[in-house]
């Protein structure tokens, strides 16, 4: 099905955006091909309902893995989700960690994060003074709601750090890994900006549900990363984060009482939000 020039008969409200290893997360969907003004997103994104709520699905590399981390059409995507309805949105990805009490395995619900990308678009507003507030990055309210989750389905995630960005696609060195943890973050990550970022300009609640794939470069001394270790642990673990997902999005409240959905109030747009 194609983009109608409006789409709220959906009545989507959540959005999820699978991360590596994360291509499908609701069964007998209905796939939606929809056009923006930055583009094309990834992938089309599939609508279906969980426990009664409507839900949007959107692999963020896309289904075969066809886009790297920097050449993801950030802006598209979010814009696609927002058009549908998207008020909230889950984010599972992968991460390195920082921290050896943090292992392979290991949910984490980070609610800081460090951009050390270059290059990336990461913003909508190119006209005009528009300055989002960006100190918290993540949802409260939609933290909160993963952290119930995934303690009622008995993967207790580790509540708070700092996740700074890579731009990628290689690993960190073990000076970087080291440089990392000694400034005293987290986890290591691809995609978390400007995604969290574009989603803050639109409105949107966004929360990161990190897993750790690994310890980073300069945390494990004896080893180093590889694409095929992190995506064996991730896969490995993707039905668990699924599970997390999905009970997640029966936990989330149905108004929205945070910060998030008033940071545009009483700033002039210079573009129409869909």
């Amino acid at each position: 099905m194609t983009q109608t020039e409006n789409r709220a008969e959906f009545g989507v409200i959540i959005g999820v955006i699978g991360g590596s290893g994360f291509y499908e997360l609701l069964s007998g969907a209905e796939h939606v091909t929809v056009e923006t003004p930055y583009g094309d997103p990834s992938d089309t994104i599939s609508v279906g309902t969980v426990g009664g709520r409507r839900v949007a699905f959107l692999p963020r590399h896309g289904r075969h893995h066809k886009y790297t981390p920097h050449t993801i059409n950030y802006r598209a995507n979010l814009w696609a989700l927002r058009s549908l309805g998207v008020r909230r949105i889950l984010a599972p990805c992968a991460v390195g960690s920082l921290r050896r009490d943090l292992g392979p395995g290991t949910l984490v619900i980070p609610d800081q994060l460090v951009d050390r990308t270059s290059g990336r678009v990461q913003t909508f507003y190119d006209e005009g003074a528009v300055h989002v507030s960006f100190a918290d990055p993540y949802c409260d309210q939609g933290r909160t709601a993963v952290l119930k989750a995934a303690a009622e389905a008995g993967s207790e995630a580790h509540d708070g750090g700092t996740m700074v960005v890579v731009e990628g696609p290689r690993f960190s060195t073990r000076a970087e890994s080291r440089w990392f943890a000694a400034a005293g973050w987290t986890l290591v990550n691809m995609t978390g900006h400007p995604e969290a970022v574009l989603a803050r300009e639109l409105g949107l609640c966004y929360t990161s549900v990190a897993l750790v794939t690994d310890l980073d470069a300069g945390i494990d001394a004896d080893d180093s990363v590889s694409q095929e270790h992190v995506f064996r642990v991730f896969a490995e673990n993707t039905e668990r984060l699924r599970g997390v997902i999905l009970e997640t999005v029966k936990l989330l409240p149905t108004e929205r009482k945070c910060p998030c959905a008033h940071v545009l109030d009483g700033l002039h747009l210079p573009i129409v939000l869909p």
